[in-house]
């Protein structure tokens, strides 16, 4: 008995300890359990404190439906070209129909695999990510990651403050999936990424980094910017392409690895160089930039006077706003070009006869006015206005305008890193020969090219619509039109080609009046539109005596010219100042059948979802008869076929050694019907031609800032040598393009005209007297 007694004592005992250390294994098992819940019941707590804005405010359905992102303005041609952005980000949105297949495909394989199956979040990489801190991956999905680009961006280095930011984020992504298809999110993530260089969203990416639209992105070109959404600063194309190159190539391989591409080929595609068409979309750079400054100007006047209906104004930085113009980018290019191929030869050849002149750039002034004349160049400085500001006495300031700088000017051969004092680089820079040019359409009064200078990072004067210059024989047409109309004239009248003098007392004249013909010829008899083509002034001195400076000054300001025009019967040679786009508005009516429109630059300006804000109200009013402005047209077109402007269509000069310098593209040779007038101001300081056909008028003036620079010989400083021969390079290559649609038909005769107009005389050479005829012509 003993002994079984003691073996159940030892049994109980066993019993015991099993029991006791199946309890404790129970406690740890209910411990766990308890630590497991209550680290998802922490978990789900902080998610609904996060919910509940605790950890900051969290977007609510508006927000979410409308996030805060800033949309850059387009300017948009009529030809539908973006020519141009106002912009603190440059984030243009496209539509999920605009992106290429390719690139949907790269970024779903390389950023997001099973995009199209988890709800916004995969929890995997998710509880990875807060685990390791972020240090074997962020977050996974895409709509995370559009989460966190649009609502709370860079992650903090804290470890509460990570936390905190990844379960916002998860809440965000889930409902964003709520809230948008597939689709939206991809195209809203791409809309909103930023790939540096002012590349914000995937259209500025695609035009900045291709020169393309996103639509045309090959699939090598949308790899690599996908490949570039690990680290755009990091994946940079411009400075590290073997880097980017390499990225690319991973992508690739994601393709792949998830059946989008076949092994073959990755293999081709890896081979492939990046092929970049860089393009930067800055305000200083691209086409049409005095033109997209004009039209800042012009919708930022808009925006003040319309402001919201809440009393807010519109933001022409980020509202995204579309602004439709009246420029053809294949016109505003062909105009450009013009400009730079004609004064690029121009410079060089003021720059060789400078070279002989020691108060170079300036002409006939004294050392003493020269130094007056740089004083006040320094004083309008930007320089001058910002020490001035700080508090520098002007001896100070002047002194530092003649200290050596690093700096980096213009010229025609591309930008110079040099050594100059800011004195020398204020007389470098006025040295150089400005350009302007307008060219519009005469039913519409559209402005389809717009050139205020020659180059807007240097230049930012506008000489189309901020300068009045002095215009020359161009304002001998109105002359010429009002004599017509009011002594019933015809161009076949003739006139004594007489010295000719207005007497003091008559039209205010405080002493007698005696114009002179250029070159001091004069004799015989000369038609009206001989006069006119030639540019002879005696005969013009008679005709504004016949009629009086005011009736010229009344139909000067019905054809839409608002610069002052002095009562004296000078004007009649062209001594007032007037704005090229005021002259071309002018000639338009000539165009136009005599009917004034006011130039057109916008045509209507849309909010980001379309709605027309602002849409152009044509602004006309009949000037002159069908046939009056015909006969008009008629004189002019004796400028180009026996004028100052016949080099046009002859040949007989090509062998000129001016030519030989300073013309692109001679000889012209048209031979369609132009009407135009050239014009030269005293001492050559301003040159013009102002031409047209039935459907297209344009204008070019050329000088300098200032006038007393410019050349010393009318051979090469009068408007048919300065500003013609832009004008013909520009209509050349406008002809060469025939969807431009440019007539070269005869101008359309009305019936009904009144005067005879069968006075031409085809084999007339430029022998006769004339105020811008240049010796040239009779070489």
């Amino acid at each position: 008995m003993g002994i079984f007694s003691g073996k159940n004592k030892g049994k109980k005992a066993v019993t015991a300890g099993a029991k006791k250390k199946k309890n404790n294994f129970g406690k740890y098992v209910r411990r766990l359990w308890l630590l497991y819940f209550a680290g998802i019941a922490f978990i789900a707590l902080l998610f609904w404190l996060a919910d509940h804005d605790v950890f900051g405010k969290m977007p609510d359905f508006n927000e979410l439906e409308n996030p805060k992102t800033e949309l850059a303005t387009e300017i948009i041609s009529s030809d539908g070209e973006t020519i141009g952005k106002f912009y603190h980000q440059n984030r243009t949105p496209v539509k999920f129909t605009d992106l290429p297949p390719g690139l949907v495909h790269a970024l779903v394989s390389t950023e997001d695999e099973r995009f199209y199956d988890h709800p916004g979040i995969d929890l995997k990489s998710t509880f990875r990510a807060i685990v390791f801190m972020g240090k074997k991956g962020g977050a996974s999905t895409l709509t995370q990651q559009l989460a966190k680009l649009l609502f709370h961006h860079e992650g903090s280095k804290h470890l509460l403050k990570r936390i905190a930011q990844k379960i916002k984020e998860i809440i965000i992504a889930i409902r964003l999936e709520r809230q948008y298809t597939k689709d939206e999110i991809i195209t809203h993530y791409l809309n909103t990424y930023d790939w540096g260089h002012q590349a914000v969203g995937i259209r500025s990416a695609a035009r900045i980094y291709f020169g393309k639209e996103p639509k045309d992105l090959d699939l090598a070109e949308s790899a690599m910017l996908v490949g570039m959404l690990k680290n755009s600063s990091l994946y940079n194309p411009i400075t590290r392409p073997e880097l980017v190159r390499k990225r690319r190539n991973v992508v690739f391989r994601q393709m792949l690895r998830n059946g989008y591409i076949t092994e073959k080929m990755k293999d081709s595609l890896q081979k492939l160089p990046l092929k970049l068409n860089y393009h930067p979309e800055l305000h200083n750079t691209g086409i049409a930039t005095y033109f997209r400054e004009h039209v800042r100007q012009f919708v930022k006047k808009w925006i003040r006077e319309h402001p919201k209906a809440d009393g807010t104004y519109y933001d022409i930085y980020s509202d995204g706003l579309k602004i439709y113009t009246t420029i053809d980018s294949r016109m505003q290019t062909n105009a450009e070009r013009a400009v730079r191929e004609h004064m690029k030869n121009l410079q060089k050849e003021f720059f060789r006869q400078g070279k002989s002149n020691k108060t170079f750039p300036f002409v006939k002034l004294t050392r003493k006015q020269i130094k007056a004349l740089m004083e006040r160049a320094m004083r309008r400085s930007d320089r001058w206005r910002v020490m001035k500001k700080a508090g520098i006495p002007e001896d100070s300031i002047r002194q530092s305008f003649f200290v050596k700088q690093k700096m980096r000017v213009f010229s025609w051969k591309g930008d110079i890193d040099t050594l100059m004092t800011p004195y020398d680089s204020i007389r470098y820079y006025k040295s150089f020969l400005q350009a302007g040019l307008m060219s519009m359409e005469p039913s519409t009064g559209f402005v389809k090219a717009w050139v205020g200078g020659i180059d807007f990072r240097h230049f930012k004067y506008d000489h189309v619509d901020q300068g009045a210059r002095q215009v020359g024989s161009t304002f001998k047409p109105f002359v010429y039109a009002t004599a017509i109309i009011q002594k019933h004239l015809s161009p076949c009248d003739t006139f004594p080609n007489t010295p000719y003098t207005i007497k003091a007392g008559r039209w205010g004249l405080q002493k007698p009046w005696t114009p002179k013909n250029a070159g001091g010829s004069y004799g015989g008899w000369l038609t009206l539109k001989e006069a006119l083509a030639n540019s002879v002034n005696v005969i013009t001195a008679r005709l504004i005596d016949m009629v009086g400076p005011q009736p010229v000054i009344d139909l000067a300001k019905q054809l839409g010219i608002k610069s002052e025009i002095p009562y004296a019967p000078s004007i009649a040679l062209g001594t007032p100042d007037i704005k090229l786009y005021e002259m071309v508005g002018a000639f338009n009516a000539f165009a136009n059948k005599g009917q004034y429109i006011k130039p057109v630059t916008v045509l209507r300006i849309e909010d980001k979802n379309g709605k027309v804000l602002y849409e152009y109200k044509p602004e006309t009013r009949d000037v002159l008869s069908p046939q009056m402005a015909y006969v008009v047209t008629n004189l002019l077109e004796g400028v180009t076929r026996y004028g100052s402007g016949a080099r046009l269509r002859h040949s007989g000069m090509v062998n000129s050694p001016v030519y030989k310098r300073i013309i692109t593209g001679y000889p012209y040779k048209f031979t369609n019907p132009i009407a135009g007038k050239t014009g030269t101001t005293q001492d050559q300081s301003d040159g013009w031609f102002i031409g047209y056909v039935p459907n297209l008028v344009t204008g070019v003036w050329v000088g300098a800032e200032d006038r007393s620079v410019h050349f010393r010989s009318i051979a090469y400083g009068q408007g048919a040598s300065m500003a013609l021969p832009i004008w013909a390079l520009y209509m050349k290559k406008n002809y060469a393009d025939k969807d431009l649609g440019v007539s070269d038909k005869p101008f359309p005769k009305p019936d009904g005209i009144p005067v005879n107009l069968n006075c031409d005389k085809s084999s007339k050479k430029n022998d006769s007297p004339s105020g811008d005829t240049s010796p040239l012509d009779n070489l």
